[in-house]
């Protein structure tokens, strides 16, 4: 059926008295341009009324539903509304003006309207393709609720919107809400190639779609095709100015593409439309943070977190600017917050765990990376981490007063079943090669394939240091250092070594990114703590040498590991706590152990000893480990 208007202009009459004056050619030329106009203004109406029929609706369209269904094509979604409303007034049995009410509700996220509209819909005409296309995006448009319910019923609700879509399908597969509705459920299901297919058949059918090209640039972001996704973003934009997803959309394509810019303008016109949007907020916030405007990034990433709280990406995007600030315990709290909304979010976790580790809070470092890897036990960065915190902890504490405890008995179980898992990660092996050499196992690293990449080589590095190869990990870390492009990688190099109390790679790692573009404040703070823990680990192998002489062997031990821990490759330390530990009266096997192990250390510090001298401690650390293995015989035939 046609559709219909209720026209005050009619072109026909204007065509015969135009006839009529052809002896009056100036009131005949008006009556020609009045006639054309009015005849293209009906035209115009006739098209857009079509498209709609095509899109969405059955039988004959009211004026003010055609009126409305161009605000809608434009994004004026209220203007919409209010023509809606107007057909609705005049005819409240108006299936076509429900549907249209509906999905200018939908849009603007008022869902419980919505749905009462479509639920009208669907009651006069209960296989209306598109009241159950419109029901589908309404159910859809309920996941960004914040709502404990709704998301533990996402599952069913994804379910629920998938039939939805599937009715308006098979009622009719013209209909491009209906292959929209089907690819934003693939979407969401994660079925990204089945989303793009969906959303290309609903630009197919019509063309000037502008949710089509939306959903298809979607998809392509999450397939890190940002080119691509800018082409539908732009298409979408020309069809429709007031598509603030599009806006957005285009805005994250162009923040991945490094055009910061060009992707403000993007994202601040999005927000102007949808203001209560958390994605484009948390785009907001990594554009300027990118620029370095760290506050203008604080305040969007909190209001990201205000509208959707359980929103991962903006703790994570707080953390960077805190840690940046060097407020790591302000940074650990946000987090927190972040995790307990989402006790289950890994990233979140491994954050944790990383920014424990330089506060020294070593114990919440490995709970959390324990957590990390109970969920997910091939994830190398979890295993790179717990390793680096027990080798944290053995500088710090004696062996006996860690390598038996369950910590460290789960954490060798989790990496041993996460190699078998993935026997050909190189940082998991490397992780547990690592785990192995503060046991006391002798690894025989050259049995691991060759790093390939910077991030193998940093792992390869600390499983050296862990066998008291200094010499080897300091070339890994100084070749990683020569190959950081730019001061954001400098720095995370820099982190990552004083971090691990690797006081010289890491000035050295300040002190090349203090020469970067915008990294002069940072280094300064960065050099100034290395300076400070110089000071501190100098002070602490003063007190500790002080107690050695009086013969007050355990205060020695527990000072010389304090130096140890705050300076790994202080030579003087380790010979010092090698010494105080061979001094312990009645020393435990695992005592005498760590003995050996750091009279061996302090030769592969001092590479210009004598090698009559080197020889000397070598045999030293040798009678230490036999007497260990001759006091451990006899504790087992006294038990």
């Amino acid at each position: 059926m046609a559709p219909y208007y209720n026209l005050q202009i009619k072109p026909r009459s204007l065509f015969k008295d135009y006839m009529n004056h052809l002896k009056n050619k100036n009131a005949a030329s008006l009556l020609l341009t009045s006639a054309l106009t009015a005849l293209t203004f009906s035209i115009c109406m006739d098209n857009d009324a079509q498209a709609g029929s095509k899109r969405l609706y059955r039988g004959s369209i009211s004026q003010s539903v055609a009126n409305a269904d161009r605000m809608m094509m434009k994004g004026k979604y209220a203007e919409a509304t209010a023509f809606y409303l107007a057909a609705l007034k005049r005819n409240p049995h108006d299936v076509n003006a429900n549907i249209g009410y509906g999905m200018a509700l939908t849009k603007q996220f008022k869902l419980d309207g919505a749905e009462e509209q479509f639920n009208k819909a669907l009651a006069h005409d209960s296989n209306n393709p598109g009241a159950h296309a419109g029901k589908a995006l309404n159910m859809l448009n309920r996941l960004q609720s914040s709502s404990n319910t709704i998301r533990n019923s996402k599952d069913s609700i994804l379910s629920d919107a998938q039939n939805e879509a599937q009715k308006a399908l098979d009622a009719d597969t013209h209909i491009p809400e209906a292959h929209y509705a089907m690819g934003m459920v693939y979407k969401e299901q994660g079925k990204l190639n089945d989303a793009a297919l969906e959303f290309k058949k609903a630009i197919q059918l019509d063309p000037q779609y502008s949710d089509g090209y939306t959903g298809l640039g979607l998809v392509q972001l999450q397939q890190n095709n940002p080119s691509g996704a800018s082409t539908n973003f732009k298409q979408a934009i020309k069809v429709n100015t007031g598509d603030w997803t599009a806006h957005y959309g285009l805005g994250q394509a162009l923040l991945n593409q490094g055009k910061t810019d060009a992707a403000l303008k993007e994202l601040n016109t999005a927000q102007y439309q949808f203001p209560n949007s958390w994605p484009v907020r948390l785009a907001l916030g990594k554009a300027y943070e990118t620029q370095g405007n760290t506050v203008a990034a604080l305040a969007n990433y909190s209001a990201s977190i205000q509208i959707k709280p359980e929103n991962a990406a903006a703790y994570l995007g707080i953390a960077n600017i805190r840690e940046t600030r060097g407020d790591i315990e302000h940074s650990i709290a946000e987090l927190r917050s972040g995790l307990e909304l989402m006790p289950d979010n890994t990233d979140l976790q491994l954050r944790i765990g990383d920014q424990s580790l330089r506060v020294e809070k070593i114990d919440d470092a490995i709970k959390s990376y324990q957590t990390v890897l109970n969920a997910s036990p091939g994830n190398a960065r979890a295993a790179d981490g717990l390793t680096t915190a027990f080798y944290m902890k053995a500088n710090k504490e004696t062996t006996g007063g860690f390598f038996g405890d369950n910590d460290f008995d789960n954490a060798l179980q989790m990496l041993d079943r996460a190699v078998q898992m993935n026997p050909s990660d190189i940082r998991l092996r490397l992780a547990q090669a690592k785990l192995r050499s503060l046991s006391g196992d002798e690894v025989d690293l050259s049995k691991i394939p060759p790093p390939t990449n910077d991030g193998e080589r940093i792992s390869y590095a600390q499983a050296l240091m862990a066998q008291n190869r200094f010499t080897e990990a300091n070339n890994e870390f100084q070749g990683v250092l020569s190959r950081t492009p730019n001061a954001k990688q400098t720095f995370a190099l820099a982190d990552l070594e004083l971090m691990i109390h690797d006081l010289d790679n890491a000035q050295a790692a300040y002190t090349k990114a203090a020469a970067m573009p915008g990294g002069a404040d940072r280094a300064r703070r960065g050099l100034s703590q290395v300076t400070k823990a110089r000071e501190s680990a100098r002070k602490n192998l003063t007190l500790a040498t002080d107690f050695a002489r009086k013969g007050m062997s355990g205060s020695a031990v527990d000072a010389f590991h304090d130096t140890v821990f705050q300076n790994p490759k202080s030579a003087d330390a380790r010979l010092g706590l090698a010494k105080a530990l061979e001094d312990v009266s009645k020393a435990t096997p695992v005592q005498l152990r760590e003995a050996a192990f750091q009279f061996r250390a302090y030769v592969a510090l001092s590479p210009a000893m004598p090698p009559k001298e080197q020889q000397h401690f070598l045999s030293k650390a040798d009678k230490l480990d036999h007497k260990a293995g001759k006091r451990e015989q006899k504790m087992t035939k006294n038990d």
